[in-house]
């Protein structure tokens, strides 16, 4: 066992810089959700930040781990603002924290195997594949220079397919063949190549940006409970919350610590539970433990939870600097595409590495059934609708996945 660095043994100045790195490592991913999905980038500096200090708080900060916006939330998101509104897909947020809470609550009363048991990867894997692939769509469209939607030509076509060429480009060179600190930032890469060329193609709108004051209090979004997107965003957190466990055993194995006995599991979901619900009451995406700040402390071999602590303060202060807001705003949508086309086929692949890794037997019926189930139910876009709610997409995949795992049989019928 390593023997770890005392926390405050450093001095301050330099733990504001590695807090500061940290914060540079998580910003891409951080700031890309509310960018794809609507929501106010501020916002999503705000509650990473508040959400880091309240996970810290829960578990006796001691664990290094930064929060950030959650990719799993994307696509539900983008449905669930166009569907029932901004209010209402808040409310629905801070309901999907009580997902954790329960989780919390089983590993606490039963342990960590309590979850593996009910979401193995055959339910875990296909859900992540359809988080991944429920919005491949999305992307192409936006790399095209298209809204969403694919109704509407915002950015003309040719224009829009070499600026989203140069992000997806960038991104795939720099995680690819960079070495070093490089490597842990390929989204930011992306992002700033392809905003560049789109600044000298004249896609950006410098007037907004002059006219952002320096400082600017974030705009809140109250939140409104409706059981239609409560329900809908509910088993989203599935993945996050199955993901989170990885997260944190992972961790442990870079710092030489088990933190799923100290602080304890039940403890650091419980810690991500109540960062959510704060995200969701003040208007931003939910956060989540980041794999990006795993890598940066794995290289850096800086141990210390204070740092983190650092890296929370300094995302509440970017929170509330205008400018800055306004520059995130002003990136033009196929530079987002190009990011997205990589990024959802990415977390598509997760699921399929989850499947491959747990060498879970597609030549048994059951597993055959879960699988592809879930696959045509996500893709498809099939919905149930019960009584005017509807259950769609990951929540309706989430479920079916959970329901067939516990009914079918575990062996073949003979």
């Amino acid at each position: 066992m390593r023997e770890l660095p005392i926390e405050g043994s450093e001095p301050l100045w330099r733990q504001a810089i590695s807090g500061a790195q940290i914060l540079f490592v998580a910003f891409g991913a951080l700031v890309l959700v509310p960018l794809l999905t609507g929501l106010n980038p501020s916002m999503a500096l705000l509650g990473a930040g508040v959400g880091t200090l309240l996970f810290q708080l829960v578990t006796g900060r001691q664990v290094p781990i930064f929060l950030g916006s959650s990719f799993a939330f994307i696509a539900p998101i983008i449905y669930s603002m166009q569907t029932w509104g901004p209010a209402a897909t808040m409310g629905g947020m801070i309901c999907v924290s009580l997902v954790y809470f329960v989780f919390a609550g089983l590993v606490w009363r039963h342990g960590a195997e309590i979850v593996h048991k009910y979401m193995p990867p055959v339910v875990i894997g296909p859900i992540i594949m359809i988080i991944g692939l429920s919005l491949a769509a999305v992307a192409v469209n936006m790399a095209m220079g298209k809204s969403g939607d694919g109704k509407a030509e915002l950015v003309p076509y040719a224009t829009a397919m070499l600026i989203a060429a140069a992000s997806f480009g960038t991104t795939v060179v720099v995680a690819v063949w960079s070495r070093g600190f490089l490597k842990l930032v390929p989204i930011l890469a992306g992002v700033l190549v392809g905003y560049m060329l789109s600044a000298m193609l004249g896609l950006v709108d410098f007037g907004k940006i002059s006219a952002a004051p320096w400082l600017a209090l974030p705009q809140f979004t109250a939140p409104r409970f409706e059981w239609a997107a409560i329900l809908f965003l509910l088993p989203v957190a599935l993945a996050p919350a199955i993901e989170h466990v990885g997260d944190i055993v992972a961790i442990g194995g870079v710092t030489g610590k088990d933190y799923t006995e100290s602080p304890g599991l039940h403890r650091t979901l419980a810690g991500d539970g109540l960062a959510v619900a704060f995200a969701g009451l003040i208007g931003g995406p939910p956060v989540t433990t980041y794999s990006e700040v795993t890598g940066a402390v794995t290289l850096t071999r800086n141990f210390n939870p204070a740092i983190m602590t650092w890296a929370a303060v300094l995302a509440i202060v970017m929170a509330f600097l205008g400018k800055f807001n306004a520059i995130l705003q002003s990136i033009p949508v196929p530079v987002m595409g190009g990011i997205m086309m990589l990024l959802f086929g990415s977390v598509a692949s997760i699921g399929l590495k989850a499947l491959i890794a747990a060498r879970v037997d597609l030549e048994e019926p059951r597993n055959l059934v879960i699988v592809s189930s879930v696959l045509v139910f996500g893709i498809g876009g099939l919905a149930l609708n019960l009584d005017g709610v509807a259950l769609q997409g990951v929540s309706l995949c989430g479920v079916a996945a959970v329901l067939l795992n516990f009914v079918l049989p575990k062996k073949r019928l003979s």
